[in-house]
């Protein structure tokens, strides 16, 4: 028969290995839903580029199909989300998911209005702009609020190349939103947000991702694929006012943003 003195070392030599694990499963769980957060915010803004695109393409049924698709991998990678670390993660989660459900909604309706009548009127369009926009940033403040929450925070050059994926999927709707018939004055172009310094801004930071001392090879030669993408666009974008390519930027943009995630992927797996 076990001692009793056995049991008590047991339990606890148990409930110190549970401690000790804890806290990996529990990062594990974070990181995982930190990912699957920012796949949200890139889902949800190429869904408002999709439908600029279907606009500017004059109701092409390619783009009505991206709509739906992106908007459903939104909505996907919203639901993936689990439990909160902490009360305000949990309140801007609740938040989140109101404000996805109301610009889905919306977006599904103008989506089905330009299909049928080959238009839409400027200020529900303009109303989607801001919902999207307001979607996003209460998606920023979640991202923020887990990791202060948890205490697992979000590997510098993993961060900085998931930005990097936003910033490129915020000028690709940018640009396709000034190639729609429903222009970009509500969507904050113009004089106050010039793509030619988006553009300046993400070679920038790609060059400081290719100079980091914790660029392998590896994440080198990915990285040299996402600048000759660039490259091949970079001019049409600081030139935004003379040629108009919505469909190349929207097909460069998507690529650009694949290796960008790969690229990501790899700084955090230098940091597990």
């Amino acid at each position: 028969m076990t001692s009793r003195p056995l049991v008590r070392l047991l339990s606890a030599f148990a409930a110190l290995t549970f401690t000790a694990v804890y806290p990996l499963f529990a990062s594990a769980d974070t990181a995982g839903d930190l990912l699957n957060l920012h796949q949200m915010r890139l889902a949800a803004q190429r869904s408002l580029g999709d439908f600029f695109m279907f606009n500017a393409m004059e109701g092409d049924q390619k783009y009505a199909k991206l709509v739906a698709a992106s908007s459903q991998n939104a909505g996907d990678a919203l639901g993936k989300i689990g439990e909160m670390p902490g009360t305000e993660s949990a309140k801007l989660k609740a938040q989140l998911q109101e404000q996805w459900k109301g610009y889905a909604t919306q977006l599904q309706t103008l989506t089905g209005t330009l299909d049928k009548s080959g238009y839409t009127d400027l200020q529900p369009v303009a109303d989607l702009a801001a919902q999207n926009r307001k979607l996003l940033n209460t998606a920023e403040q979640l991202y923020t609020r887990i990791q202060d929450e948890s205490g697992s925070k979000v590997p510098p050059l993993t961060q900085q190349t998931r930005e990097q994926s936003l910033l490129m999927q915020d000028i690709a709707v940018d640009y396709a939103s000034r190639n729609a018939s429903v222009g970009a004055s509500f969507f904050g172009g113009g004089e106050e947000r010039p793509l030619d310094d988006l553009a300046n801004r993400f070679a920038i930071n790609l060059v400081k991702l290719q100079q980091a001392p914790q660029t392998t090879p590896e994440i080198g030669k990915a990285l040299r694929s996402v600048a000759i993408k660039w490259h091949y666009i970079e001019k049409s974008l600081q030139n935004y006012n003379q040629n108009s390519v919505p469909f190349l930027i929207n097909k460069y943009s998507d690529r650009i943003i694949e290796d960008l995630e790969e690229v990501s992927g790899l700084y955090a797996a230098q940091q597990s």
